[in-house]
């Protein structure tokens, strides 16, 4: 007849039985073994790493199953912190595509979102060509944008594309090999720091040289003095880009025209 002490065994066996099972431990002992054994005793199991053998007391067994929270499901089936983190780094990443340019990326599981990128570059590219909101366009050049493509709907015009030069034009017409960029006050001021303003005007000067190179009229237009953006201190910038690409436009019908 089981007494009530025999009875708390038997279900404390079958709970961590369970546990076992849950958390993969990987025993090389038989129940009955585990039964049997006293609280001191080595009790074999297999690294879930290496696969090789390893030794536990039962007593320390029984700490690590009842101290394994559901989130850590194989803690405490490993010979040694060396074995338990190449595992977890192994299990815990996967290889997918850049969302750019296709290139293959490592992420870890649990920092999966939507898009990921290769690089800083590869973000910022498909971002200013999908983004509807942010910083990195401002609503003065979104606003260009909408203009432009509903005045010139059969001309081909590139925003923010790398394409052209291997670097960000704000706008860019191909078939006139004709450029705009849209500085701000980052540009010409010292917002971020000295540090940061040499970095910006650097790349201005690469890209402007890169133009040169390319055959590609670049037009500098300067907006700092727009403080705020309104449709209205945003139509001088729109004059400006529609009066030269009118001109370029017309000088070109001239000179297929003339014999």
């Amino acid at each position: 007849m089981l007494t009530c002490l025999h009875y708390r065994r038997i279900k404390l066996f079958m709970f961590l039985a369970w546990r076992l099972i849950f958390i993969n431990m990987n025993p090389l002992y038989s129940p009955c073994q585990f039964e049997k054994a006293k609280s001191r005793d080595l009790l074999p199991l297999l690294c879930e790493h290496c696969k090789s053998t390893y030794y536990l007391t039962k007593h320390r067994i029984q700490n690590k199953i009842l101290s394994i929270s559901d989130r850590t499901p194989f803690a405490g089936s490993f010979c040694s912190l060396k074995c338990s983190h190449a595992f977890e780094l192994s299990h815990s990443r996967l290889t997918i595509k850049c969302k750019e340019c296709s290139k293959l990326v490592s992420v870890k599981k649990t920092k999966l979102h939507k898009n990921h990128f290769c690089s800083q570059s590869c973000a910022a590219r498909f971002n200013n060509k999908n983004k509807k909101f942010g910083i990195r366009r401002s609503k003065l050049e979104v606003w260009l944008e909408q203009q432009l493509l509903e005045l010139y709907p059969t001309l081909e015009i590139h925003f923010n594309r790398k394409d052209a030069i291997n670097s960000e034009l704000d706008i860019y017409i191909p078939s006139l090999k004709l450029a705009f960029e849209l500085n701000g006050i980052f540009h010409y001021e010292p917002i971020y720091g000295k540090e940061k303003l040499n970095e910006i005007q650097n790349n201005d000067n690469r890209k402007f040289q890169a133009c040169l190179e390319n055959g590609i009229e670049l037009c500098i237009i300067d907006a700092r003095s727009q403080k705020k953006f309104t449709e209205k201190s945003s139509e001088k910038y729109l004059s400006i880009i529609t009066s030269l690409l009118n001109t370029k436009m017309n000088s070109g019908l001239v000179s297929k025209i003339a014999p």
